[in-house]
């Protein structure tokens, strides 16, 4: 089965790229093939009409806070409320939030869905620092226009179907809480470097197999660009797709993902969430 990765950015460009790890799933694991970087968002849309089957993993949220869907008045499907963002540049996005987020008390102007609550991930309604609301809004308007099959959001009989996917999740299982990466180079210190060299170790350990259900298989040289690369774009597209290939696993099993969970939000594949989901609850 073809399985792939996306390291996603709102700003694509030769300087940040988007990554994607191009692998193969089969009897021996998942093998890393190619690692492949998009200058542009002509380049993205191109990468999604390729034939199936194939299962990716793409790290920005699919969906919205269901307080701020409601709150908003949007549309209560996925398929309406991207529809109707989709034309809002990024500017008038962040205004949108801005206009939201000032006019509710101290302490509940930034929510969070039920996956990042779990997860520890940001809100999707976030566009500074992390700008993972400006990664929603260019992601999801393009996985709509698409066509394909977007798990739990919008499900439909296409060969080509996608998960969202949080790479610090599959790190996180060799280096808890320590960071690993970081975009500018002055803060892209020794300790980044150890950290990456741990995650590559796990990678390549009998661990995933216990974890994911299967092995990852990558050359030396691949290994050697993970451990180098200080913004850990090329590690994160394949930690992405460890999570889509898990996924893939579970696909009788609505790829992994709790039937129950909130359709309009989404949700994160990564096998650990279903442990942590009956935890909290």
């Amino acid at each position: 089965m073809k399985i792939f990765g996306v390291d996603f950015t709102s700003v694509p460009s030769s300087k940040k790229p988007i990554t994607y790890a191009q692998c193969r799933l089969d009897e021996d694991g998942l093998s890393l093939e190619n690692s492949v970087s998009l200058r542009s968002f002509d380049e993205f849309e191109n990468f999604l009409q390729q034939p199936g089957p194939w299962v990716a993993g793409m790290d920005f949220p699919f969906g919205q806070p269901r307080k701020l869907i409601e709150n908003m008045g949007w549309p209560q499907t996925w398929e309406g409320y991207v529809r109707q963002l989709s034309p809002l540049t990024k500017q008038d996005f962040d205004a949108l939030l801005k206009t939201y987020r000032d006019a509710r008390p101290s302490g509940d102007k930034q929510h969070l869905r039920r996956t990042d609550e779990i997860a520890n991930s940001k809100s999707p309604m976030m566009v500074y620092g992390v700008p993972v609301g400006k990664m929603f809004l260019e992601g999801s308007r393009r996985l709509l226009d698409a066509g394909v099959s977007v798990y739990p959001c919008r499900e439909r009989n296409d060969p080509r179907v996608v998960v969202e996917a949080y790479p610090a999740l599959v790190a996180q299982r060799w280096i808890a809480n320590r960071s690993y990466k970081n975009d500018e180079k002055k803060k892209q210190t020794p300790a980044l470097i150890s950290a990456r060299e741990d995650i590559v170790r796990g990678l390549l350990s009998n661990n995933t197999q216990r974890y994911f259900g299967f092995n990852v298989l990558f050359s030396s040289d691949y290994a050697e660009n993970f451990i180098g690369e200080g913004s850990g774009d090329q590690l994160d597209a394949l930690l992405c797709a460890v999570q889509a290939g898990w996924a893939y696993t579970q696909r009788k099993h609505n790829y992994g993902i709790p039937t129950d969970c909130d359709r309009l939000e989404g949700w994160i594949a990564d096998p650990g969430m279903d442990i942590m989901n009956s935890l909290v609850l």
